[in-house]
């Protein structure tokens, strides 16, 4: 099959052969139909983070399965699944306890290490993150997979596996934002427009958006945005809190700059909540206790992956979606193909556009 490959840190993606093994034991095979791309696969080509190469990313995914291991049940060839980077093994505590974000054993879903690779290339294995899905097939243990409803877009359920999942996410099962609550969104990306989505979801009062691009900024009174402020600003706080009557009930930051958290902070009223989604890029953070969070009494909240419980939350985004209550449509800004990778992430990090979905051509496809 071809695959995008990362075969040198800061090299960018090369599209090349590659092979894919049957699957084993409780693994699924999956073809790919829609791969969103989020800012966490394009930071491993980039950022040296120790994983071994070479690796094919790619962790927001939905397509038709192909066939499943001997031991894999619920699933069945002609199935259209979603497909998470949550490694969940069932049984641990967290897993017991409805927290399958936190399992402990994720590992348990991984080949053992001296089993054949799932993927190879002639006389080299290669790693995979998430799903591997930047790839025309995505060999993946059957907890990672959400069966979904056939009539669901293939584009738009991959957003849901990711970009949905930790937006609307990080509001109901995370911050369990109220209705009559203030809310505050720093980064209007795939993943911050969600969270505006959850917000309007939740009942809030003021939805507040901010981001340093105009077009985002119009962008976000379509997903519930009751106010959109440029993050630029230098009056951002006190327009926020002129707004919200001092300040924000919560803070969602989905960024993950020392500016944008410190404004995320600023943003809230006393006893206001700070969420960080954001992976950053440089640390420490400057944070101060007495000021921000003992005078301050406000909370901060670091959120993995929205809490998610996927196959609670999928279902029930799958219906919001196909009511019209959930707004997919508008966070895809272009469809391209697997070839187009790199030329789409350099159009995406630079802010002007929120996601972009790389759609498989069955058709084109080798035997």
């Amino acid at each position: 099959m071809r695959a995008a490959v990362i075969n040198e840190i800061g090299s960018g993606f090369e599209i090349e052969d590659v092979t894919i093994d049957d699957p084993t034991g409780a693994e699924v095979l999956v073809e790919v139909r829609a791969a969103g791309l989020c800012h966490s696969d394009y930071s491993l080509a980039t950022i040296d983070r120790g994983r071994p190469l070479p690796m094919v990313v790619g962790h927001e995914m939905a397509g038709v399965v192909v066939a499943v291991g001997p031991e894999a049940f619920g699933f069945a060839p002609g199935d259209h699944v979603i497909g998470t980077q949550i490694q969940a093994c069932g049984t641990c505590r967290s897993c017991s306890t409805g927290k399958p974000y936190q399992c402990s054993n994720g590992g348990a879903l991984s080949r053992a290490p001296e089993a054949t690779a799932r993927l190879s290339q002639a006389d080299r294995d290669i790693t995979t993150f998430g799903l591997g899905a930047f790839a025309e097939y995505s060999l993946v243990h059957q907890n990672q997979l959400v069966q979904v409803p056939k009539e669901l877009p293939f584009s738009q359920a991959a957003i849901m596996g990711c970009a949905t999942a930790t937006g609307v996410g990080s509001v109901i099962n995370s911050a369990r934002v109220r209705p009559g609550e203030s809310v505050v969104v720093i980064g209007l990306g795939g993943v911050g427009l969600n969270v505006l989505s959850g917000a309007q979801i939740a009942g809030a009062r003021h939805i507040i958006g901010i981001d340093l691009q105009p077009e985002k900024l119009e962008l976000a009174k379509r997903f519930g945005a009751t106010h959109a402020f440029n993050g630029a600003d230098p009056d951002l706080k006190e327009r926020i809190h002129e707004v919200t009557g001092g300040g924000a009930d919560h803070a969602f930051e989905v960024i993950g700059f020392d500016e944008t958290q410190r404004q995320a902070i600023d943003a809230t009223r006393i006893g206001g909540a700070v969420h960080f989604i954001g992976i950053p890029r440089s640390n420490p953070f400057e944070l101060s206790v007495m000021a921000d969070l003992l005078v301050g009494q406000r909370s901060l909240n670091g959120i993995y992956m929205g809490a998610s419980d996927m196959r609670r939350d999928i279902p029930y985004y799958c219906d919001l979606y196909l009511q019209g209550r959930l707004n997919l449509d508008d966070l895809i800004a272009q469809e391209i193909s697997l070839e187009q990778i790199n030329e789409a992430y350099e159009l995406q990090t630079g802010g002007a556009i929120a996601r972009s979905i790389i759609r498989f051509d069955k058709n084109s496809r080798k035997n």
